[in-house]
């Protein structure tokens, strides 16, 4: 496995801090594998670079408010936790953080309150069971109680006001995510209907980015990785606008690599069709693409499962260098930087 892959760095100055605005006006990066050209644009312009009849794919999954904040009533301490998933008997699974060592039993009291959490039982990972006082799903209540999870290289997790909704797509509207998918986060309504004038179409996957695709890999070898699991889903409405769109010669392009992990989880079992579950697909070099024509990604950290994605998409050089001139050119890195066009 190239060295490139887990080794390079990234000027800590390059790290996005705050989104562009408006967001259309972020850096594109179009990388052509045919010629290996690389060519510096704007979002703004994606529908030019891309061709009519092209079909886009976005993730629709929508990103709960997962941080909550609060204080341990036994020993008045503070107390973090981050939302992972619900459990069909009403427990939440959770990541915490705080001194000492909670027991079960105890009661956090959230701020805001009414919110109260009681510890059931500690589970591997310093994660927790928890269940909530309030009734409802654990979507709703954290839409008042919780807090944007920034990821912890924006402002260390510090969340602002305008994050509600700079942290979410402007499609976003399935509840499940606990961080951005953040290619899509480049798109406007403006764009959309640039889009639709140039004879380009999109549909949606879910997919609900979960904590573990910002893990680093442990290992240099990837047989070695245990990839995570993740929900997913492509509709019958999805399946059928992309059997359409191979079937008349279209290019199907892949918004982040969440998408493209639904696709090609789906191409595993045989042609395009709706599914729905978790998939654990782990893509790296070398990879045959069965679905993606095209990509749309933001820049990605070393050593991660979505860096390899790209890799075996790209090409491992050519991403190399166009790594290298995002670099040079001082594009802005993560979740709420810069994308690249992949063709």
């Amino acid at each position: 496995m190239a060295s490139f892959l887990f080794d390079f760095e990234v000027p800590p100055r390059l790290i996005a801090q705050e989104p562009i605005e408006p967001r259309d006006q972020s850096r594109l990066l179009a990388v052509s594998r045919s010629n290996q050209a690389v060519a510096h644009r704007r979002f703004f312009d994606l529908p030019e670079l891309l061709h009519p009849g092209d079909l886009l794919v976005l993730n629709d999954t929508r990103v709960l408010h997962a941080r909550v904040l609060g204080r341990r009533l036994a020993t008045g301490g503070k107390w973090e936790g981050l939302f992972l998933r619900a459990w069909p008997d009403g427990t939440w699974e959770m990541l915490s953080q705080t001194r000492g060592q909670p027991k079960p039993g105890e009661v956090i009291a959230m701020d805001p309150a009414p919110l109260e959490l009681k510890l059931v039982s500690k589970q591997a990972d310093g994660r927790w069971l928890v269940q909530p006082n309030l009734p409802g799903s654990a979507a709703a209540i954290l839409e008042q109680a919780g807090r944007v999870p920034l990821p912890p290289y924006i402002r260390k997790g510090r969340a602002l006001p305008q994050d509600r909704s700079r942290y979410q797509t402007v499609f976003a509207r399935k509840d499940g995510a606990v961080a951005a998918p953040t290619a899509g986060l480049h798109f406007t309504p403006a764009v959309f209907e640039r889009l639709a004038k140039r004879g380009i179409s999109w549909t949606f996957v879910t997919l609900h980015v979960g904590l573990g695709t910002f893990q680093p890999m442990q290992t240099e070898d990837p047989a070695q990785h245990v990839m995570h699991r993740e929900w997913g889903e492509l509709s019958n409405d999805a399946a059928r606008a992309i059997a359409q769109r191979q079937a008349a010669g279209g290019r199907i392009v892949a918004v982040g690599t969440t998408s493209v992990r639904v696709l090609e989880t789906v191409a595993r079992t045989g042609p395009i069709r709706p599914w729905s579950g978790e998939t654990d697909l782990f893509v790296y070099p070398p990879f045959t693409f069965s679905v993606v024509d095209v990509m749309i990604t933001n820049f990605h950290f070393p050593r991660t499962t979505l860096l390899l994605l790209v890799g075996a998409f790209a090409g491992v050089p050519l991403l190399e260098q166009a790594y290298r001139i995002a670099i040079e050119e001082n594009y802005r890195f993560f979740s709420y930087g810069d994308a690249m066009l992949i063709e």
